[in-house]
């Protein structure tokens, strides 16, 4: 075959790639000249960080790992620098906790109380990246205690500018794999992140920053996969996370749980979310707690996010939004925060399998509304089995609780669990169960200005009633499906439940349209446009117990 260049042209091509380097100011310096032995016991801190400030001071350029096995300790990175592993080349961090100095930040947060050691560290830098396909290993294995003193992240930027991390494979951190402060234009694309060392084992922490794409990652973390955060006050904003495959023990992609800035403009998209399938539990549980959790709990405002196109299978909970008031400041000189908002949310083209028998909810708290969010086009299969006792069972407020999929118990709706929410909308939203259960398919309590188009929910013989309304205003059924007989569609109760209309449904296989408690009045149920069920009529279907 003949080669697709000559010597010739090839000699050419490989002097203009040479004088462009030239050109940009890209002076590559290989690690080994600085004495960096790659032999995986040596340890090089000294060598590889001459190898960083030489290139820095050069005016910046790319320190080169070939292949090989280079164990150090905290690298502090430069302005202009580049890190690029090759292929069978690994960063390894030292096993010794002394080989990572505390380097105390001037941004305070509340990340402050964590720990301040990294094995690549660096604040207010520009035009930093680390490139390749090899290898940053954090060693994790040797730091298994629960404290966070002396555990180091394996990547830890704090007010840097321009920040690019992509094609890497990262491992066994001792604490977050990689925690991203206050930091604005940071391009992540292409890793792969196995964390399952230890405690606290994140895979992305995005703190308070601006301006990030997250893009084509592969995550599997004991602790959250990706997880943003607002640790001071300073919103994360403007944060696109697409096409990535998450596995957590915990919670696959979360918003919080430090919310002191709040988050705007977030967009998580064309994603697989599954239960981990090579690693034991540490935290969390071993299917994972949450696929999609967001949660404002110590102030600031979460609002105007987008979650489209996720397939979620095996995890416990597919949907967990929550708005609490934990109110911890990030200072300790710093007041409490009031509550937060939580508001304009849109989760559309969601299909979850094999989820657990929690259920999902959105819950804001008293005097704290959730407002604005809308399901479309979401698919929820659960295991089902949940019995008749909880489907009475009250949910307890936990308004200062850590916000957790997990926080309220399993709850007495198998589906979707709404409380204090303001503007809820759930159209084409379809419910399953793998086995029967007895609790109702979706109970909004204290819920104003609701939309249920085109809900579809399985047979539900057994179950006390669909759908239950508690102390709610201005409500409308429309298009309600059902795939067998049920025995009661709506419950009402509560002395504020006004304004709830029935338009436009079948009603063909309900036995019992509506169930009123004591004291609510017959106009506070509307009907319009309905198919009447076959065997009774519109008034007998109007029943009080």
């Amino acid at each position: 075959m003949k080669p697709p260049y000559s010597p010739r042209q090839a000699l050419m091509l490989f002097s203009l790639v040479c004088l462009a380097t030239i050109l940009e100011g890209k002076v590559v310096y290989d690690v080994r000249e600085e004495g960096a032995a790659a032999d995986g016991t040596t340890l090089c801190t000294a060598a590889l960080q001459r190898a960083i400030d030489r290139c820095a001071e050069q005016g910046g350029g790319t320190v080169h790992f070939p292949a090989g096995t280079y164990l150090s300790g905290t690298l502090v990175l430069r302005s202009h620098v580049t890190l690029h592993l090759d292929a069978g080349a690994t960063l390894r961090g030292s096993p010794n906790p002394r080989d990572y100095p505390e380097r105390a930040s001037v941004l305070p947060s509340y990340t402050d109380k964590y720990v301040r050691q990294a094995l690549l560290a660096g604040e207010n830098l520009e035009h930093v990246a680390l490139r390749g396909a090899g290898t940053i290993d954090g060693h994790g294995t040797a730091f298994r205690w629960k404290e966070y003193q002396n555990r180091p992240y394996v990547i830890r930027l704090v007010r840097c500018r321009d920040v690019t991390v992509e094609g890497l494979t990262l491992r066994d951190s001792p604490m977050w794999m990689q925690h991203y402060l206050a930091c604005d234009r940071v391009r992540l694309h292409g890793l792969r992140v196995f964390n399952h060392s230890g405690y606290n084992n994140d895979g992305i922490d995005l703190d308070a920053c601006h301006d990030v794409t997250v893009s084509d990652c592969v995550i599997d973390s004991d602790d959250d996969a990706i997880v943003l955060k607002s640790t001071l006050e300073r919103a994360c904003e403007n944060v696109t996370v697409t096409n990535c495959l998450l596995s957590s023990h915990c919670n696959a992609f979360k918003l919080g749980t430090e919310s002191t800035g709040g988050f705007r403009r977030i967009t998580f998209s064309n994603s697989v979310i599954q239960s981990p399938r090579f690693s034991r539990s540490i935290y969390g549980s071993q299917r994972g707690l949450a696929g999609i959790a967001l949660e404002s709990v110590d102030g600031g405002p979460l609002e105007n996010v987008v979650v489209t196109n996720i397939s979620i299978t095996g995890v416990n909970v597919a949907l967990f939004l929550r708005l609490g008031d934990r109110g911890r400041p990030f200072v300790p000189q710093a007041p409490r925060p009031p509550i937060g908002s939580f508001r304009n949310v849109r989760i559309a083209n969601i299909i979850a399998a094999g989820t657990g028998p929690t259920g999902c909810s959105i819950t804001g708290v008293p005097g704290g509304m959730v407002e604005d969010v809308t399901l479309s086009d979401v698919s929820l299969e659960f295991e089902g089995g949940g019995g008749s006792e909880l489907a009475g069972q009250g949910v307890p407020e936990r308004v200062d609780a850590y916000p957790e999929s997990a926080m309220f118990g399993d709850l007495p709706a198998y589906g979707l669990y709404a409380r204090h929410v303001r503007g809820l909308t759930l159209n084409n939203v379809r419910l399953d169960t793998l086995a029967p259960d007895a609790r109702p398919a979706v109970i909004c309590d204290d819920v104003r200005d609701l939309e249920l188009n085109g809900l579809s929910v399985p047979s539900s013989e057994a179950a006390a009633e669909v759908v239950r309304f508690t102390q709610v205003q201005s409500a409308q059924l429309r298009g309600f499906r059902t795939r067998g007989p049920v025995a009661l569609l709506l419950k009402v109760e509560g002395d504020s439940t006004r304004d709830v209309a029935l338009v436009g449904n079948d009603f063909s296989a309900v036995q019992r349209l509506v169930e009123l408690a004591e004291g609510i009045a017959p106009g506070v149920v509307r009907q319009a446009g309905n198919v009447a069920p076959s065997r009774d009529s519109q008034n007998q279907q109007l029943t009080r117990k």
